[in-house]
């Protein structure tokens, strides 16, 4: 009993018997409908708590991403039902853009005004927006195969020149194929580790390059990966084995969503100095024909994927290419939208992002004299809208 004021310390046993008595036949009379109001005490019985909708993740670079949410349901559930909500996945697409000068320069300073996006054509209102400077994730993927030794000594050299540029915070994974991938060292942030790595490819094994199974491959580890991430390619770009066909590739490259992929050609210099010395040759003329094929196809996994293709001809241009790499993977505007056609239907969408000024017009940059410099937008091309699997 409450002791206070308003209650006399020893009422009479027959008044307390009546007024629990009251109490236990109103608490009868009223349990029915006290279980469909919402409780007040503490002392009364708790109704089972729902759980918590799970938080959308946040946005990623690439495909469509989940952002769950619940809808509330005003009408009362029949008794003896269990409450519920309706829950469903509503597509959000996230962008990396690179702009950049025509000599690789980041262009700072844009706002989300300064974008937009089309996606099949159709305009899309950008929801979210910010620029980035982080930590990478990338795979360095390698051709390292018996083939000729000017093209190994560019792939070395890309690959060491690309780790010595990486950052404490950086995870790296190195990956080298000939007939099939071989995965030299798993994702780390020790640089010792990568350089390791690199050391162990000094004798190549087979003469085969077989990049579609290993792009393929590489592709499929990265696709259990959250995140944005990247394949830095250092490869020939001849493929002599492989049980993928050059389309079966491209499927696989258009619908891994989050992935960028920047290609460095091997062997420019050899092949040049062939053609220019035996490019009469019917026979040189034939693999000179594959080697251009070659560099179509490096150019075209970078371009659809938002990266950039780079055919150095000597190993110092090596310093300023994984610098420019460097810039656009750490360097980027980061835009995400909710796309008009909602539908999830596994559909290749093209997409399209420009850069105007605020006022919807062309947007003129200038460099430091004032003089108007030309500039370009690096995005991927589009995305297949698919369902993500939690």
């Amino acid at each position: 009993m409450f002791r206070g004021e308003l209650f006399p310390q020893k009422p009479a046993r027959r008044g307390k018997a009546v007024v629990l008595a009251l109490l236990f036949l109103v608490g009868a009379l009223l349990a029915p409908a006290q279980s469909q109001q919402p409780e007040t005490s503490s002392s009364k019985p708790q109704q089972q708590q729902q759980p918590a909708p799970p938080q959308a993740p946040p946005a990623e670079a690439g495909g469509p991403q989940g952002e769950v949410g619940p809808i509330a349901v005003p009408k009362k559930n029949p008794e003896g039902m269990p409450e519920y909500s309706v829950r469903v996945d509503v597509p959000l697409v996230t962008l990396d853009v690179l702009v950049t000068t025509k000599d690789g320069h980041f262009i700072p300073g844009l706002k989300k005004d300064n974008f937009q996006v089309f996606e099949d054509g159709q305009p899309q209102r950008v929801s979210n927006f910010s620029q980035s400077e982080a930590p990478i994730t990338a795979v360095l993927l390698i051709e390292f195969a018996a083939t000729n030794y000017y093209f190994i000594r560019d792939a070395l050299n890309a690959s060491y020149t690309f780790a010595d540029g990486l950052k404490p915070n950086d995870w790296v994974a190195v990956i080298d194929y000939d007939m099939k991938p071989h995965l030299t060292v798993d994702f780390t942030q020790d640089k010792k580790a990568i350089y390791g790595a690199l050391n162990t490819l000094r004798i190549p094994g087979f003469s085969e390059t077989n990049l579609f199974d290993a792009l393929y491959d590489t592709l499929d580890r990265l696709d259990r990966i959250e995140g944005r991430k990247y394949i830095i390619l250092i490869s020939s770009g001849r493929d002599t084995f492989s049980r993928l066909t050059f389309d079966k590739i491209l499927k696989k490259v258009q619908s891994t969503p989050n992935v960028t992929i920047f290609s460095i050609s091997t062997g420019e210099a050899l092949r040049e100095w062939i053609d220019a010395r035996y490019g009469a040759r019917s026979d040189v003329r034939e693999a000179m024909m594959d080697f251009q094929v070659a560099d179509n196809e490096m150019n075209t996994f970078a371009k659809m994927t938002g990266g950039r293709w780079y055919h150095p001809r000597f190993t110092g241009e090596f310093a300023d290419i994984f610098r420019d790499v460097s810039s656009s993977i750490r360097n980027q505007y980061i835009l995400a939208y909710h796309p008009t056609n909602t539908k999830l239907d596994g559909t290749y969408r093209k997409l399209k992002v420009e850069v105007v000024a605020s006022n919807g017009g062309p947007l003129k940059v200038v460099n430091e004299k004032g003089k108007p410099v030309k500039y370009q937008v690096i995005a991927r091309e589009g995305y297949t809208a698919k369902h993500t699997v939690e």
